[in-house]
C-alpha cells in the first residue's frame, strides 16, 4: 500500500490562509505491519538526522491509528518525500494528511475525504493547504467549529504552473513574525476583492485576469522582504509571460501561472536567470488522495 499525497500551494496572492491547490509533485508514505519499528526516509529530508528521531508523521500515524482502536503493533514507514521541506509547497500537510489517511488504510476502516479533512484540522488549523491535498484542484476553504468547509474546482489543463524553489528554507512560524498585527480597513477591503476575484477566474477561466487579481496588500511584500531576490522572481516572470505570480504559502517558493504553451520558455528564462535556484515545470494535480 502506497497512500500517495500532492504538493499544495496556498493563499495565491490576496486568498490568505483560504485559497489553495494542488501541484503534480508527491509524497508517498508505505507503512507496513513489523517485529520492531523502523523508519527509512527517500528524497527531501533524508539528510536531516532530526526526521529519524522526530517525525511528525509516525507522530499523527500512531495517534490516529490507536484513536480508531488499532492494536498494538510495531510498523515499518518508508517516506518517499518529493516536496521539498520549509519551501511553501504543503510538506508538513502532505505528512499529516498521509498520516491520517495510512492509519485508516492500514485498519481497513472506510473513510470520506470530509472526514480525513476533520481530522487533519486538528493538526493545521489552517484549512488552504490541507483541503487541496485531500481534494486536489482548486479549493476555496473555511473553518467553523472545527469543520472544515470548501468549494473544490478542477483546473483544466490549459495552464500550467512553472515554480522557482530557492536554496534557502522560510519556516511559516518565522514569516508570520513578519505579518503586521492589523490590517487597514481599506487593504482588507482590497484583499476580499481580489481573493473573490480569484476564485471566480478559478470557475471561468477568464485566465487574463489572473495578474491583477494576484496583487495582495496583507502579506506577501513583507514575507519576501525577509528574502529579497523574489521581488526580482516575480518581476521576471511577469515579465516573461506568467499569468500570476506569487509567494507559495509562507515562501520561499514562487508559483507562477502560464499557459501551456508558455511553460517551457518561462522555466527555461528563469532557471537561466536564477541558476542557483530549482525550477519546476509542473501539472496540477486534480485527485488529490491516491493510493497505489
Amino acid at each position: 500500500m502506497i497512500v500517495r499525497i500532492p504538493a499544495t500551494s496556498a493563499n495565491l496572492g490576496p486568498g490568505f490562509d483560504t485559497l489553495g491547490l494542488a501541484l503534480g509533485l508527491y509524497n508517498d508514505f508505505i507503512v507496513t505491519p513489523s517485529i520492531l519499528q523502523s523508519i527509512r526516509i527517500e528524497g527531501e529530508g533524508k539528510n536531516i538526522p532530526k526526521l529519524l528521531k522526530d517525525n511528525n508523521f509516525i507522530k499523527v500515524f500512531k495517534d490516529i491509528y490507536v484513536d480508531l482502536g488499532g492494536k498494538e503493533q510495531q510498523f515499518s514507514f518508508c517516506l518517499k518525500n518529493h516536496i521539498p521541506i520549509s519551501r511553501g509547497l504543503g510538506s508538513s500537510s502532505a505528512v499529516i494528511v498521509g498520516a491520517i489517511v495510512s492509519a485508516y488504510e492500514i485498519l481497513k476502516i472506510p473513510y470520506t475525504r470530509d472526514l480525513i479533512l476533520s481530522k487533519a484540522v486538528k493538526y493545521e488549523r489552517h484549512p488552504d493547504n490541507i483541503t487541496p491535498a485531500v481534494n486536489g484542484g482548486f479549493n476555496i476553504a473555511m473553518v467553523k467549529n472545527g469543520r472544515v468547509f470548501y468549494v473544490k474546482q478542477k483546473i483544466a489543463n490549459d495552464i500550467k504552473a512553472v515554480v522557482v524553489i530557492p536554496n534557502k528554507a522560510i519556516s511559516t512560524k518565522y514569516s508570520r513574525k513578519a505579518l503586521p498585527k492589523q490590517c487597514s480597513f481599506n487593504d482588507t477591503i482590497f484583499n476580499i476583492s481580489r481573493a473573490s476575484m480569484i476564485s471566480g477566474i478559478f470557475m471561468s477561466r477568464r485566465w487574463n485576469l489572473l495578474k491583477i487579481a494576484a496583487e495582495d496588500k496583507i502579506h506577501q511584500d513583507k514575507r519576501m522582504a525577509l528574502f529579497p531576490v523574489l521581488f526580482s522572481v516575480r518581476k521576471e516572470a511577469l515579465k516573461k509571460g506568467a499569468l500570476m505570480s506569487v509567494l507559495s504559502g509562507s515562501g520561499s517558493t514562487f508559483l507562477n501561472i502560464c499557459y501551456r504553451d508558455d511553460a517551457a520558455n518561462l522555466a527555461k528564462v528563469l532557471s537561466d536567470k536564477f541558476r542557483d535556484f530549482r525550477i519546476l515545470e509542473l501539472e496540477f494535480d486534480n485527485s488529490g488522495i491516491s493510493i497505489q
